[in-house]
């Protein structure tokens, strides 16, 4: 039997470039050597694609685009090619062709849609949402839309663009009289909690939005909403079926990029603390909003749980974070599917919904 060739690509344009490294690298050391043919495509922070033929733990150190044999590699938009050009230093090239691309990537440029979109022209079968349901997940102010059109329960929400800093002390009184304080700040499209703050008074609020606006050209403020966080893991196409779902208690104010990948002291308790009643609602919430966003793969789907029970859907992660303390994993593996069964259920699934 023959291996599946299986690309994966790390790395990228993105605040998230060094979580995708770890990701990446764990991925790689959980793939089945003897199922599959496993290629190795970085893309550097100033956006050169590397094919790498190093050790993995280059990947992890972040050195790997440093390594001798590296050469550019691009995925071909040429359906004849349906894989990717190693382009050498004299001009010349070859085609590897690819069966299935693994993006191992966090945030801008990989998963936003952006790449996803590069896979369907090339005609490769890639793991995770389309580029619509990436787009739109990515982006918090048209996940709010689509959710709300859905009758699914999120926080009071309002966003606000660049144009309207010149007005932005009027625009504070109308967050603050819409949403109350606290409230928290957020990037439309970043990941990882990157440029996300909470805001307990005007002063912090302008400060925030001024930081959130570094990461992306929209932002949008939410209501603070009390409660324990809980994460939900969804696997499939047509047919999605969540996970047991996993409760987190951030070792900071709120679960921000250093709680989730610096400090690394938060707690985490799987399955969640709370009812029965209520897990079963939130993994029907999670699978609803999954569809209803067209997710395809996999997603994290994000929720605060409140003391009276009430279930708010924070965000959807599209392409969630496959560190070895990340969640996705570690929901499914206490869900009955470890890390490398699930990884070929998500290559199953990717070829599976290929229509090239």
């Amino acid at each position: 039997m023959s291996k599946i060739r299986v690309a994966v690509v790390f790395g990228g344009v993105s605040s998230e470039y060094e979580v995708s490294l770890v990701s990446a690298s764990s991925v790689i050391r959980n793939m089945d050597p003897d199922r599959y043919e496993i290629v190795c495509i970085g893309i550097t922070k100033n956006g050169r694609w590397l094919y790498f033929p190093g050790n993995i733990d280059m990947i992890a150190r972040g050195d790997w685009d440093t390594h001798p044999d590296c050469t550019t590699a691009i995925i071909s938009p040429d359906r004849s090619h349906k894989g990717i050009l190693k382009i050498m230093s004299d001009g010349s090239y070859s085609l590897l062709k690819i069966d299935c691309v693994f993006p191992v990537l966090h945030g801008k440029n990989g998963e936003d849609g952006t790449i996803q979109g590069l896979f369907s022209l090339a005609g490769i079968p890639y793991i995770g949402c389309d580029t619509l349901s990436s787009a739109s997940c990515m982006d918090k102010a048209v996940t709010h839309v689509i959710l709300d059109q859905a009758s699914i329960k999120t926080a009071k929400w309002n966003s606000i663009t660049r144009s309207s800093l010149s007005d932005l002390d009027s625009e504070i009184k109308r967050f603050e009289t819409k949403l109350g304080f606290p409230m928290f700040v957020k990037p439309a499209n970043a990941g990882s909690s990157v440029g996300v703050n909470k805001a307990s008074n005007p002063e912090e609020l302008k400060e925030a939005i001024k930081i959130a606006f570094a990461h992306d050209k929209k932002v949008v403020i939410e209501q603070a909403i009390i409660g324990i966080e809980v994460e939900c893991a969804v696997l499939g196409n047509d047919r999605p079926k969540p996970s047991v779902p996993g409760e987190i208690t951030p070792c900071n104010d709120f679960y921000d990029y250093d709680a989730k990948y610096i400090l690394g002291e938060s707690a985490l308790h799987i399955p969640a603390r709370i009812d029965a009643d209520t897990t079963e609602k939130l993994q029907d919430i999670a699978v609803k909003a999954y569809l209803a966003l067209g997710c395809a793969g996999l997603s994290r789907v994000d929720f605060f749980v409140t003391k009276d029970n009430d279930i708010i859907l924070n965000e959807i992660n599209t392409i969630p974070g496959f560190t070895s303390i990340s969640m996705y994993p570690k929901l499914w593996e206490a869900s009955g599917l470890g890390y490398a069964g699930l990884i070929d259920e998500l290559i199953t699934l990717a070829i599976e919904r290929a229509d090239f």
